[in-house]
């Protein structure tokens, strides 16, 4: 295998590339500087609303570089790690009023909390002139998305979502082999994950019980309606009901379908079908679903059919067509070596790997290493979530797209992008790089709110992706066939299924 240097040789691409690059840039036009121009060796002032969970990780990369200067979450508990490494900084359960009274030093704000309240956040943010980085999905309903975007446009912030896997360089791949012809029309793209870990497909309500003395459990609700406390909402199993997240579609779609949305230049679905599920509920999203996304031809790209499938637990799937003998998706560990050597020659903050010639030479996988012991025995709500992050580590997540002329997959963030069979990647040469490339995510958003080009997924691309993956949770919520018509945010043969498209905000709160 061999990479081409960097390279804008449009011709390269002949007319696949009419369009390719949207107008709003893959970190390739410069963005608006009317809040002020930081010099790149200045340090931004960031605030997050969320310190617990993944937040951890969002808060830890931008501190890394950056000033972190407030933060909020609305559980001192679950938010005790951050807490504890940034002492000095000032704490508040409610980000309204962490705005209000720290906006004067506030550059931009990180929003990591449950889904349905990153609209309420995002914009709040948006308002006072703060760039904002609103972890994936951007959103909880399509209404919500495009309200997003149109803050970001009338505030002029520097945008990002956070799915690592639109900063990859295997994304980027992807996108110029498909580009450069190298399996010609594509049709059909299947994607999956192991998702969800997380209880899904229950009957029965959840059990309310006491609110823990750390969380305030009213702010936990914000945009939502009042319902009583339940052990069975945290720490991160609202990710399957309805009214807080989005199910394992939601919570991986933009990072599986990342590589897909980018290479294929999708745009907006015709028709979106929940094909089969299981354990239906009228609270919960279900155990299992299927979901097929028809889009229509694209440029000089023909219709497209994305089919989605959740709870793959396999540890190969297959699919008709796709060879039977193949590793697809997500590579295991001791076919590519360590994870991290790919980063070092650019420095770039990219989650997962480039795909190289050590796969063809597999090493012995190291011995199963006994898991520490904890210190004290695990209480209940320790253990299981213990046993969620083993589901997590079950089956594989990736993607498979298929062309008239051969087969690609990539891995969960777009990483280990290769033609299938594999053999085909011994004396491959990756096409001439036409796509910029990521100084890695975090960084892309930071150079972005300094003034610098726009994040790789601002939310003028971010927005309408994850507004076709919130069409998607209508269509398993309802277990039905919706046609779309986006130009008038409609769908046109499902009355219930457009209430949907909106969120009812509960009195005292406000998205827009």
């Amino acid at each position: 295998m061999k990479n081409h240097p960097i390279s804008r040789r449009y011709f390269f691409y002949g007319t696949l590339l009419a369009g390719a690059v949207p107008a709003s840039g893959f970190g390739s036009v410069p963005s608006l500087k009317s809040l002020g121009y930081k010099s790149p060796n200045e340090k931004l002032n960031i605030a997050s609303i969320g310190a617990g969970g993944k937040a951890t990780s969002d808060i830890e990369n931008c501190a890394a570089t950056e000033n972190i200067v407030a933060l909020c979450d609305v559980d001192d508990k679950r938010a005790e790690k951050i807490y504890t490494q940034f002492p000095s900084v000032p704490k508040y359960k409610d980000y309204r009023v962490m705005l209000d009274k720290e906006g004067a030093n506030i550059d931009a704000v990180i929003v990591t909390i449950p889904d349905h309240m990153h609209a309420s956040a995002g914009i709040a943010a948006m308002e006072r002139g703060k760039h904002v980085y609103i972890q994936k999905p951007l959103a909880h309903s399509v209404w919500e998305c495009r309200e997003l975007q149109r803050a970001a446009e009338k505030y002029k912030v520097a945008t990002q979502m956070g799915n690592q896997g639109y900063s990859n360089e295997g994304t980027r791949q992807c996108a110029e082999m498909i580009w450069s012809g190298a399996i010609g029309n594509v049709t059909e793209v299947h994607a999956w994950t192991n998702r969800p870990a997380w209880p899904q497909g229950i009957q029965q309500p959840p059990t309310p019980g006491p609110v823990p003395s750390s969380l305030d459990w009213d702010l936990w609700l914000g945009v939502a309606e009042k319902r009583p406390f339940s052990e069975d909402y945290l720490p991160f199993s609202w990710r399957g009901f309805f009214d807080f997240g989005c199910g394992a579609l939601g919570d991986m779609a933009c990072h599986i379908l990342g590589a897909p949305n980018m290479a294929l230049r999708l745009t907006a679905p015709t028709v979106v079908e929940c094909l089969k599920q299981d354990d239906r509920s009228d609270i919960y999203f279900p155990s299992k679903a299927v979901v097929r996304f028809d889009f229509p031809a694209r440029d000089n790209m023909p219709p497209v059919k994305i089919f989605w499938y959740d709870a793959m637990r396999e540890d190969q799937p297959t699919f008709e067509g796709a060879p039977h003998d193949e590793i697809l998706g997500d590579l295991p560990r001791n076919r590519v070596g360590s994870t991290d050597t790919h980063l070092r020659p650019r420095e770039r903050q990219i989650q997962g790997g480039v795909f190289t010639d050590a796969f063809f030479t597999p090493t012995e996988p190291p011995a199963p290493r006994r898991p520490p012991q904890p210190a004290q025995p695990l209480d209940a709500k320790a253990r299981k979530e213990a046993e969620w992050m083993k589901l997590i580590r079950t089956g594989t997540n990736g993607s498979l797209f298929k062309g008239d002329k051969g087969m690609i997959t990539t891995g969960t963030y777009g990483e280990w992008t290769r033609l299938l069979p594999v053999e085909k990647m011994k004396d491959y040469e990756f096409p001439p790089e036409f796509l910029p490339r990521s100084p890695g995510h975090y960084r892309d958003w930071i150079r972005a709110c300094k003034g610098g080009v726009l994040a790789c997924s601002n939310f003028n691309i971010s927005a309408p992706f994850t507004e076709w993956i919130a069409l998607g949770s209508i269509a398993i919520r309802l277990n039905t066939r919706l046609e779309w018509d986006a130009e008038k945010m409609q769908i046109t043969n499902n009355h219930r299924a457009n209430e949907l498209l909106k969120p009812v905000v509960r009195k005292g709160w406000k998205i827009t």
